[in-house]
């Protein structure tokens, strides 16, 4: 049975409202998302919250109604609240109407199958939540396996991060490692490693790519360091027509995803 909670002062409010700060996500292991059309995306795919708040004016919503009764049965807590408590907890002035609380979706990097999907995302980094949480999409989109991060990226599970994935964070496997410890592993099997670089002549169109393929976006205003671009397979670059010397790191990867799908599909 849902309880109620209305008071800023409420330590669970307090306790929740912590996880927008990143050394709290990782200390408690959780991460916040918020909006219906997300939580019931991550209800879909099997990943139910520890705990759901929503606003009293939206109980009898259907998705809500079903959001609610799905987080119980797994031995999680809903929370009916009003819009000011959302707020707070969110960081918006016009929050959604839910928001959920879940633990962090981080897959071992020795715990992913590379021959699961033909395509891989690694992502060397990246510092805006926004590019990440598109990344994040694409990957969705093509049926990628996953998104590796690599060094020192921003923080997947920020809400920022969340909010740009659209959902894409519970569709997506994510994985973290150095680059020390992503390369041997890389060698360790089969596996193109395709990097976007401007230090290159090579078109992206040219070569043929092999599966699985790796793709590889270094940090958007530094792009890859020379030694990490050396121990690619591929260095690509795309052709830029008007003033601008690259596209935004999301969009060149997308682009690239879908160029190593379309060879795919044609094949």
């Amino acid at each position: 049975m849902p309880r109620q909670i209305t008071a800023f002062s409420n330590p669970l409010v307090k306790r929740i409202r912590g996880l927008r700060d990143k050394r709290h996500r990782r200390e408690e292991g959780l991460f916040l998302a918020e909006g219906l059309r997300i939580l019931t995306e991550a209800r879909e795919a099997g990943i139910l919250p520890q705990f759901v708040f929503y606003a009293v004016d939206s109980a009898r919503h259907p998705l809500i109604t079903a959001l609610v009764d799905a987080t119980e049965a797994n031995g999680g807590e809903a929370i009916e609240t009003d819009a000011d408590i959302l707020s707070k907890l969110s960081g918006k002035d016009n929050p959604g109407s839910v928001v959920g609380v879940y633990a962090e979706l981080l897959t071992p990097l020795d715990q992913l199958d590379r021959t699961s999907a033909g395509l891989w995302l690694v992502a060397e980094r990246l510092r805006d939540p926004g590019n990440l949480g598109t990344i994040l999409r694409t990957a969705d989109a093509v049926g990628a396996g996953g998104l590796i991060l690599i060094d020192d990226c921003v923080d997947p599970f920020s809400v920022e991060a969340v909010r740009a994935s659209m959902g894409a964070l519970f569709t997506v496997p994510i994985a973290r490692a150095t680059w020390a410890a992503f390369l041997p592993w890389l060698r360790g099997g089969p596996g193109q490693l395709v990097a976007l670089s401007l230090d290159t002549d090579v078109d992206y169109q040219t070569p043929r790519y092999e599966a699985p393929t790796f793709l590889l976006t270094g940090n958007e205003a530094q792009g890859l360091p020379p030694a990490y671009a050396a121990e690619c397979d591929v260095r690509v670059k795309m052709p830029m027509l008007g003033k601008a010397d690259s596209l935004n790191a999301a969009v060149a990867t997308a682009v690239m995803a879908y160029e190593v799908l379309n060879q795919r599909r044609l094949a």
